[in-house]
Parts: structure tokens; C-alpha cells; sequence
């Protein structure tokens, strides 16, 4: 009796490790869509998938989703370190009713999401929701006309968010809604354009945001608002354009509680509703006094800090 239990012991870890096998061997580094693909493929180069939900499941942690050619592919929750790249084929995800791409991911976890966009239809709750993970990388991509945040950053640790040539447009709510409850959310943009938006960029608590080349125009209400009930919002603009919003150029404080700072460098604020820079309740404005704040309701930086250009 004794040897038939352990030949049968013996048996089961042999199909539990095979099975094991093949299932990481069922995770391929690089995986592919298409628009004429179909998810029961094993979303190989010739046998493609059709959404990247369908292929983010066989594409392993680390590896690679590529579009073939034009389609929409679905939205899609990310739950590992993944590069999702539809560059030169106009992969895009219709996010009609839901969020475009969820980051779920470990807070070790690196994401890419390079050439690809997101259409809200006017009814998606957003383009990207970052719940967690370590870094997400954003690179020549398209959001917009989404009910709520193009992208809304609500982490619990902290994150590292690069953003580069990208366009987050005609979103109901802002452009970036940035915040983090128990790290600091880390963010470079450069050449990114958050235009007719609610406000062009949201920063909330513990969220510090350097940006250089960047566009933040003909938004609804604020061009750059750093808002902190808690904790820091930091705002760092160079050489960009913030104009033509319905509201400030840049505003810095609002019902205080926390530390909410702009610093402005060779920009132009011009033409603005209100002020071409705002001071409320816990701001601060910080100007390399080499801007153009011309043409707006109110001009000039009243009650901001003039800075040098440091060491």
C-alpha cells in the first residue's frame, strides 16, 4: 500500500511540474495583436490575438505587446511590468464607459505604454487609472474626450511617471489628476500638450511634477494648479506655454492644509481669464522673473518670489 501511495505521490508532482512548465512556456516575451486577430491564437506574429486583455495574459512579466496593424484592442488592466507598444500602426482603445488602461500593478513593477490612443467617447471614466506600481512610462500617445481625468494617479506608495510627446485633450475632468496617499508621485513631462481640460494639471498631495516643453492651454479652468491639503504639491514649469485658459495661467494654493508651490521659468502666460499666476491659501509662486505674464485679467506675479537660476 505503501508503495502504491508513493508511486501516486510521485505521479502528481510529476503532472503538477509539467503542468507548471507548460504553462510558462504559454507566456511568450513577445506577444502581438491585430485587428483581424482573435484571442484563442497564441497571439504569435502569425496567429495574432485581437485585444491586449486577450494577450497580456500569454505575454509574460517583462515582455512585450505589439499592434501589426490598425485596430482597437480593448482596455485592458496591467498587472506587471509590461511594454505595450502600438507605434506607426494607429492602435487605439475605445474607452466607452470604462478606463482605457489599469495599472494594478506590483511596487516594482515597470510599465511603457508607447504609440497608442485612447478614446474616452465622451463617456470613459479615463484614459489611464495608476493605482500602483513602481514607474510608468507614457511615450507618443493620444487621450482624450473622457468624462472624467485623462489620467488619474491615486497611489499608496510611491511612483515614478514619465510622460513624453503626448497629447491629453478635451478631457471633462483634468488633464493629470496626481495624488498619493502614502508615497509621492514623481512625474517629468516633456513636450506633452494638456489642453481643454478642466485644469490642464491637478497636483495634489505629496505629487512633484517638473515639466519643460510643455503646452497647457485653452484649458477650463487652470493652466497648472498645484493643490495640496496635505502634505506638498510641487510644480515645476520651463520654457512652455500656458495660455488661453478660462481660468488662471498657473495657481498655487487653495484651502490650505498643505504646501502648494509653481515655480516658472521662460514661459509665457498670456491671455488668461483671470490672473497669468494666482496665489491662494498655502501657495507660493516662485518666477525666474524671465516670463512673458502679458494680456491676461490680471498681469504680473503679485505676491510671487523672484528666484535665481541656483548653483
Amino acid at each position: 500500500m505503501s508503495k502504491v501511495r508513493f508511486t501516486f505521490n510521485a505521479l502528481t508532482a510529476v503532472i503538477f511540474t509539467l503542468a507548471f512548465v507548460s504553462i510558462a512556456q504559454a507566456q511568450a516575451s513577445r506577444t502581438w495583436v491585430s485587428g483581424v486577430g482573435d484571442d484563442v491564437n497564441p497571439c504569435s506574429r502569425t496567429a495574432p490575438c485581437k485585444t491586449f486583455a486577450g494577450a497580456i495574459s500569454k505575454t509574460a512579466a517583462c515582455g512585450e505587446i505589439n499592434a501589426l496593424d490598425p485596430g482597437g484592442f480593448g482596455a485592458v488592466t496591467i498587472t506587471k511590468s509590461i511594454t505595450i507598444d502600438g507605434t506607426g500602426t494607429f492602435a487605439s482603445i475605445l474607452a466607452s464607459l470604462v478606463t482605457g488602461i489599469t495599472v494594478n500593478a506590483a511596487a516594482t513593477d515597470v510599465i511603457t505604454i508607447r504609440g497608442v490612443s485612447i478614446d474616452g467617447f465622451c463617456n470613459g471614466l479615463r484614459a489611464m487609472n495608476i493605482i500602483q506600481a513602481k514607474t510608468v512610462n507614457i511615450e507618443d500617445c493620444v487621450m482624450f474626450r473622457m468624462a472624467g481625468p485623462g489620467i488619474l494617479v491615486n497611489e499608496t506608495n510611491d511612483l515614478f511617471l514619465n510622460i513624453r510627446n503626448t497629447v491629453i485633450r478635451d478631457n471633462t475632468g483634468a488633464g493629470l489628476d496626481l495624488a498619493s496617499s502614502g508615497g509621492t508621485v514623481k512625474a517629468t513631462l516633456f513636450e506633452v500638450s494638456l489642453t481643454g481640460n478642466n485644469h490642464g494639471i491637478h497636483a495634489k498631495a505629496t505629487s512633484r511634477v517638473n515639466a519643460a516643453n510643455c503646452n497647457f492651454s485653452n484649458n477650463t479652468t487652470n493652466g497648472a494648479f498645484a493643490d495640496a491639503t496635505t502634505g506638498v504639491a510641487l510644480i515645476r514649469i520651463w520654457n512652455s506655454q500656458v495660455s488661453l485658459n478660462g481660468g488662471n495661467g498657473v495657481r498655487a494654493g487653495n484651502a490650505g492644509g498643505g504646501v502648494s508651490l509653481i515655480e516658472i521659468a521662460q514661459s509665457q502666460l498670456n491671455q488668461n481669464t483671470g490672473n497669468g499666476a494666482l496665489i491662494g491659501t498655502g501657495g507660493t509662486i516662485e518666477t525666474f522673473t524671465n516670463n512673458s505674464i502679458r494680456g491676461n485679467g490680471t498681469d504680473g506675479c503679485p505676491g510671487c518670489t523672484a528666484v535665481g537660476p541656483g548653483s
